[in-house]
C-alpha cells in the first residue's frame, strides 16, 4: 500500500513550539515500508536538574555523580554504566530468555512528557531500553551552521533543530536515561531519505559520507557546552565515544554503505534493517557487526505483516495522515497492541528470538500508539523469563554463548519451538 510521505507527516505535525515538527518516512512495500523518522514536538519535562554552572561538575541535589570532566567539561567519566545485568551462559537444556527491545528513535524531550513518561515506566517495570539521541539535538537552531551533512548544503536538515530550551531538556533526560541503566545510542543527525523530492537521501552515502555523519553527531553531544555556551546544565555521566556502540539510520536507509564504518568504530550492532524475521539475529559485515532488523509481525485482520515499529502501523491505519478519523482511534490502538503482543506470543511460545519493537515520541492520531507501547510493555513485562533489554545489553549476552548454542538457535524458523522441546534440543549445547 502507499505509505505516508515524510513531508505529510512533517506538515501535518508542524503546528509545536521548541523542536518543531516530526519526521517520519517509508520506502514502501506491502508492510508499509520502512521508517526511522524523529518525532519530538517540544521542550518540556526537565530531567535531572541544573548544576553549578561549571565545566565538568555536578551541583547538589542534581543525582548527576561527580566524575572526572572529558574535553570542554560537556561529558565526564561517572565510571562504569549503573544497572547492567551481568550476562551469563544458557546452561545445556535451558531454555533461552524471551528478550525485548523497545528502542526510540531521536530521543529528544517533548513537551507532552513522554520521554519523562517511559523512563517512568521503565523504572516501574525494571526495563531497560536503547535511545537514538539525533546528534543535531544537542545543537541549537542558532548554531545550525556547524552541521555540514554530506551532500547537502551547510545547516540543512529534514529534521528541526531544537531550541535552547529544549536542548537542555535534551541533554538532562539523556543523563538520567544513563543513570537509570539505558543505553544512548545514535540516530545520526539530519534525516534525509530516499523519499525527498530530489531524492538526495542517505541511501546514496559513502562509507566516508556516514563517517562524516557520525563524526559529527559524536561532536554536537561532546562538545555541547561549547556550542552552546551553557552553564546551567550538568555534564552527561558518560564518555559517549566509549558508550556509543551502535545506531539505526534515518528511514532504515544506508545500512550497506554505514557498516563499514560501524565496524571501523568498533560498534557492536546495527538496527537499520528493515523486514527482518523474528528469528535469532546474527553478523553481518564478516562476521564483525550485530544485525538488529526491525521485524515483521502479525497485523490483526490484515493477511499481510507489518513492521514492528508505530510509524508502519500508523502508515496502515490512517494512510492520509497523522490525524485520522477520530472514531476509529480505540479501535487502532487496540490493533497496535494486539500486533506487538501477536509479535511478543510467537517468539515467546516458539523459538524465543529477540523481539524488537521501534517507536518514536509522538502523538500521532492522538497519542494512541504511545498507549499501545505503554500497554504492551505492561502486558508482558512480569511474564516469566522475559527481560526487557536494550541492544547493548542482548550483545553482551550473544557473546557470552558458545557458537554451537546460537547455532542450533538460528535453525529454528519464525514461531518455530524445538519439536522435543528446549531440554532435549539445547541438551548437548556448548
Amino acid at each position: 500500500m502507499t505509505s505516508i510521505s515524510r513531508r505529510t507527516v512533517l506538515s501535518a505535525t508542524a503546528a509545536t513550539v521548541a523542536l518543531g515538527a516530526v519526521a517520519a518516512c517509508s520506502s514502501g512495500g506491502s508492510t508499509a515500508g520502512s521508517d526511522s523518522g524523529t518525532t519530538p514536538s517540544s521542550g518540556g519535562s526537565s530531567g535531572t536538574g541544573t548544576g553549578t554552572g561549571e565545566p565538568g561538575t555536578a551541583g547538589p541535589g542534581t543525582g548527576i555523580p561527580k566524575g572526572t570532566p572529558i574535553g570542554d567539561g560537556s561529558t565526564s567519566d561517572t565510571g562504569p554504566q549503573p544497572k547492567q545485568p551481568k550476562p551469563e551462559k544458557l546452561k545445556p537444556g535451558e531454555r533461552p530468555p524471551q528478550f525485548v527491545v523497545f528502542s526510540w528513535d531521536g530521543a529528544g524531550g517533548t513537551d507532552d512528557g513522554q520521554f519523562p513518561r517511559f523512563l517512568k515506566l521503565a523504572e516501574e517495570h525494571k526495563a531497560s531500553m536503547t535511545f537514538f539521541l539525533s546528534g543535531i539535538y544537542a545543537l541549537p537552531k542558532g548554531k545550525s551552521e556547524l552541521y555540514h551533512p554530506p551532500k547537502h548544503s551547510v545547516g540543512a536538515s529534514d529534521i528541526p533543530y531544537l531550541s535552547d530550551g529544549a536542548v537542555k531538556t535534551t541533554l538532562k533526560l539523556i543523563s538520567q536515561a544513563w543513570l537509570a541503566g539505558h543505553e544512548i545510542g545514535t540516530h545520526f543527525n539530519g534525516h534525509f531519505c530516499s523519499t525527498r523530492p530530489d531524492g538526495n537521501g542517505v541511501n546514496k552515502w559513502t562509507p566516508e559520507d556516514w563517517q562524516s555523519e557520525i563524526d559529527q553527531a559524536i561532536s554536537f553531544v561532546t562538545q555541547w557546552r561549547t556550542n552552546t555556551g551553557f552553564t546551567d546544565v550538568d555534564p552527561l555521566p558518560f564518555d559517549y565515544k566509549k558508550e556509543l556502540v551502535g545506531g539505526r539510520t534515518p528511514c532504515l536507509e544506508g545500512q550497506k554503505a554505514l557498516l563499514p564504518t560501524a565496524v571501523k568504530m568498533g560498534w557492536k550492532y546495527d538496527a537499520s534493517s528493515s523486514g527482518g524475521q523474528q528469528i535469532w539475529p546474527q553478523k553481518v559485515q564478516d562476521g564483525k557487526i550485530w544485525d538488529f532488523p526491525l521485524q515483521s509481525i502479525p497485523f490483526p485482520g490484515h493477511t499481510f505483516q507489518v513492521l514492528s515499529m508505530d510509524y508502519n502501523i500508523l502508515a496502515n491505519q490512517s494512510p492520509g495522515g497523522t490525524k485520522g478519523d477520530p472514531a476509529k482511534y480505540n479501535d487502532w490502538r487496540t490493533q497496535a497492541r494486539d500486533s506487538y503482543l501477536a509479535g511478543f506470543d510467537r517468539a515467546y511460545n516458539g523459538n524465543r528470538a529477540p523481539f524488537f519493537i521501534g517507536n518514536h515520541f509522538e502523538q500521532w492520531n492522538g497519542g494512541i500508539y504511545m498507549d499501545a507501547v505503554e500497554e504492551t510493555l505492561k502486558t508482558i513485562a512480569d511474564k516469566p523469563e522475559v527481560r526487557l533489554v536494550s541492544f547493548r545489553q542482548l550483545v553482551d549476552w550473544l557473546e557470552v554463548q558458545d557458537q554451537s548454542t546460537l547455532r542450533k538457535l538460528r535453525s529454528l524458523n519464525v514461531g518455530q519451538a524445538p519439536s522435543g522441546g528446549w531440554q532435549s534440543f539445547l541438551g548437548t549445547a556448548g
